[in-house]
């Protein structure tokens, strides 16, 4: 595996489901939260470590939340995601649709309009600077309710960014339907967004069906239930709907009891279009390259085989023509240079 693990390490990616907040390291956090005394988050790394260990998915939410309070003003929110993308680039990610919660910031106080300056300033730097590409879907927080659907909307529809791509629909599943948020989502895609829900993480299938059907889903967040239904395995495949998975976020937040259990071979077999994601990495103690070895030994991945995994990322995403050719003959051409040294 070690020369498997050297290989992801210098293997060209996309990313796909990895949030903007949930992406903050513990270097970032601390600093953050230096700057925000008043706030419950710890300074230290080492105390940061337990404060990031969770007991279920609610518990997630309520750290969650508590580093988004972290985010008081429009230099806070540029900080954070010009870091995320360095991290990103570390993992030598090229492309990267991250998920931006815009409403968790404006009821915060900080306005519409400069924390859209903030992404996109840090987006264009970090193209710039550090070559990754960052495009933002911009989600509802469930947990929040149809005000956040309505406010997450109106930005997303009224004044968008250039680099907004896609609306999602993210937090708890439990108590939070799907469909409540069908007109919010007819509204974001006659706009010209994509459709990408989380759904049937810690919910069954129906979750998923209901992504699918009520809000036009393009692709799955994470659809870890999937597998309990043969009819949507079957239904996924047949019309090539990618799903986001995410297997250490889904032990982390009891989704599935630990990686052995993991369905990922279960929807890799049934013919799935499956991406790998880090979804929230810091806070579940993990990066993409870490997700990548984990899905690599689930799946008895060879290095051709992982490098696969990675152009399936680059299909599902909502690239140009152009910029999907370009990465997949950099994922090729890296692999042939592998190879050929081994």
């Amino acid at each position: 595996m070690s020369d498997l693990t050297a290989f992801i390490a210098g293997l060209p990616k996309a990313e796909l489901h990895v949030h903007h907040v949930g992406s903050a390291s513990p270097r970032i956090v601390a600093e953050l939260a230096a700057r925000h005394p008043d706030s419950q988050v710890p300074r230290d790394p080492a105390a940061l470590r337990e404060f990031f260990t969770f007991t279920d998915f609610a518990h997630f939410i309520e750290v969650y939340l508590s580093v988004v309070d972290l985010l008081r003003d429009a230099e806070d929110v540029r900080l954070l995601t010009y870091e995320v993308a360095r991290d990103l680039a570390r993992q030598q990610v090229r492309y990267a649709e991250l998920t931006v919660t815009p409403f968790s910031s404006t009821s915060r106080g900080i306005p519409a309009a400069a924390f859209l300056e903030a992404i996109e300033d840090a987006r264009h730097a970090a193209e710039r600077e550090l070559g990754v590409v960052l495009r933002w879907i911009f989600d509802i927080p469930g947990e929040a309710g149809l005000p956040a659907a309505e406010e997450t909307t109106r930005i997303a529809t009224g004044t968008p960014p250039d680099g907004l791509i896609a609306f999602g629909l993210g937090g708890p599943e439990i108590g939070v339907p799907r469909p409540q948020f069908k007109p919010y989502f007819d509204r974001a895609i006659a706009s010209g967004l994509h459709s990408v829900p989380h759904a049937g993480e810690t919910t069954g299938p129906e979750t998923v069906w209901d992504a699918l059907g009520s809000l036009r889903a393009e692709r799955i967040g994470h659809g870890t239930s999937a597998v309990q239904d043969p009819q949507l395995l079957h239904h996924l495949a047949e019309h090539q709907i990618p799903l986001e998975v995410c297997p250490t976020s889904n032990v982390a937040t009891r989704a599935v009891d630990d990686l052995e259990a993991h369905p990922l071979r279960e929807m890799v077999e049934a013919g799935v279009l499956v991406t790998v994601n880090s979804d929230d990495p810091p806070m579940f103690s993990t990066d993409l390259n870490t997700e990548y070895a984990i899905a690599a030994r689930l799946l008895s991945l060879d290095a051709a085989g992982i490098a696969a995994l990675a152009r399936n990322a680059v299909r599902a995403s909502f690239m140009d023509k152009p910029g999907k050719a370009e990465l997949e003959d950099e994922i090729d051409a890296y692999l042939t240079s592998w190879q050929r040294q081994a």
